[in-house]
């Protein structure tokens, strides 16, 4: 579901803060650039200059446009067994299979068993 949430009349009235770069040039000018809009430069004489121009670039561009949030979605992983899940449905030998793993498991659980008790007889002789 996306989500965007437009501005109104007492938004655009709004003051926008950009982090902006400036730097010296080789021509002893200044060009002040906003960070993430590359394409917003202005060039002084001095800092003040380049900033004074650079806002009436970036008003002029605002003026024609707006900004806005779109909020998106992630897309929700698939889970990573969901692929294998379902795929010894049709083989003939899945039950066999089975069988022989509960048949496993109850030797297994036995063994432990005997050896837990002998754990436990071993602690009541100490």
């Amino acid at each position: 579901m996306m989500n965007f949430n437009l501005t109104n009349e007492a938004e655009n009235s709004m003051k926008l803060n950009y982090p902006v770069l400036i730097e010296a040039i080789e021509t002893g000018e200044y060009r002040a650039t906003i960070l993430g809009w590359p394409e917003c430069q202005a060039i002084g004489k001095n800092r003040d200059q380049a900033l004074i121009q650079l806002r009436q670039i970036v008003t002029a561009r605002l003026e024609k446009a707006e900004i806005v949030s779109l909020e998106i979605e992630r897309p929700k992983p698939e889970h990573p067994w969901m692929k294998f899940a379902g795929m010894f449905k049709d083989d003939p030998d899945f039950d066999e299979v089975q069988a022989f793993i509960e048949e496993d498991r109850r030797q297994l659980d036995a063994e432990m068993e005997v050896y837990y008790r002998q754990l436990d007889a071993e602690e009541k002789i100490k």
